[in-house]
Parts: structure tokens; sequence; C-alpha cells
């Protein structure tokens, strides 16, 4: 099974400039988790969590609206592509322990989103639970959820 069969075609994005209410409002209104980051291209660079957006607005102490993305995004941005192979982004989001890949083009423009859940889905739906496609996702799931070393000290 192929990303694209799976992901979020064009989600809601946000920009460095846009502020933490902004992508607030997004996650709200599109019923999601994460806003991608995109610059005045289309091309995805980054990407911020309601957890970001959480903890931002407890280590700063002001509104949202005066916080902006560029400070709270993760700009360390892990991506996948339409054409890839689901297994494929269950191993990055193995290996970087995320929930959500954003999905590029060959120049970087976002396309979509794949979220553990589109996953989940994608697998209950095909009856594979019980196949090697359900046992990897119980895998992805498991090593995604184990706690991470690497606690920030601050936003």
């Amino acid at each position: 099974m192929r990303v694209e069969e799976l992901m979020t075609q064009m989600p809601a994005t946000c920009t460095r400039d846009s502020s933490c209410a902004e992508a607030a409002r997004i996650m709200w209104d599109c019923d999601c988790g994460s806003v991608p980051v995109v610059d005045d291209r289309g091309r995805a660079i980054g990407i911020v969590t309601d957890r970001d957006i959480c903890m931002a607005a407890l280590f700063h102490g002001s509104p949202l609206s005066s916080i902006s993305i560029a400070e709270v995004m993760s700009g360390d941005l892990c991506t996948c592509r339409a054409q890839d192979d689901v297994r494929e982004a269950e191993r990055l989001m193995t290996q970087r322990q995320v929930r959500r890949l954003p999905v590029t083009d060959d120049t970087g423009a976002l396309v979509g989103i794949l979220s553990l859940g589109d996953v989940a889905q994608g697998v209950g739906r095909d009856g594979k639970a019980s196949r090697p496609e359900g046992v990897d996702l119980v895998t992805t799931i498991a090593a995604i959820s184990e706690p991470r070393t690497d606690h920030h000290a601050g936003v």
C-alpha cells in the first residue's frame, strides 16, 4: 500500500510568521493535532503540534496570539513521499518517534500528511489487523510511545 492511498491530501498549513493562536484555530477547525509549516513556495519547513502549543503557553506565559510558530515549531522535519510504501513511512515514524509525517513532492512542496491514525484506519479497513501489516502497526505504536530521553528544559 502506498502513502497516497491513506494520507490527507493538501492539509491546512501555517507559516513561520503565523501565531500559535492561528495554528490552534486550524487544529480546532480541522480536527487535527498538528499543522505543517510551509514557506512562501509551499515547501514543508516544519511542523507544530498541539503539544508544542500547550508547552509554549505554559513556558511563555503570553497569549497564544503573541507567540509565533517560528518559536515553537519543530524544524527537524522528517517527511515521506506519496509514492512511498506505507511500511517505509511506518519505519520513519518508529525511528523518529513521530505520529505524523508531512508528505512532499520532489521539490519539497507539501502535498499531504500521513498520520498514525491514517495507517491504523487503513489496516483496519483492509482487514489486515492480524496479518503482518497489523503487527507492523503495533510495533510502530509501541516504538512511538516509548518515553524519550531528550526531554526539553523549556520551549
